[in-house]
């Protein structure tokens, strides 16, 4: 079970981060952009890291407001849902294979 959640999460990972990429390209180029609401779709779903990783090495809307702060919200409620589970985990001292 842990190893399907470690998959899903690389995969949307790379899958957002590669949405992000292209819509930067798209931007430098004048073509069709991809929705906001796609891109924080993406990362509500599982893709925070991908995405907050994309936004900083491809400096893509980084100055953009309110879209950077709620990726940023979205990233640390995920960070803090896997803690949560982490310390439930222990708490309750189950074997994560």
């Amino acid at each position: 079970m842990v190893n399907l959640v470690l998959l899903y999460l690389a995969v949307i990972n790379l899958m957002t981060f590669a949405v992000f990429a292209a819509d930067k390209r798209a931007a430098a180029g004048g073509l069709r952009r991809t929705p906001e609401a796609t891109l924080l779709g993406l990362a509500a779903i599982g893709g925070g890291l991908g995405a907050v990783s994309a936004q900083r090495l491809l400096r893509h809307k980084t100055r953009k407001q309110p879209f950077a702060r709620q990726l940023t919200l979205i990233l640390v409620g995920q960070v803090f849902a896997l803690a949560m589970l982490a310390v439930l985990a222990a708490r309750h001292a189950l074997v994560i294979p």
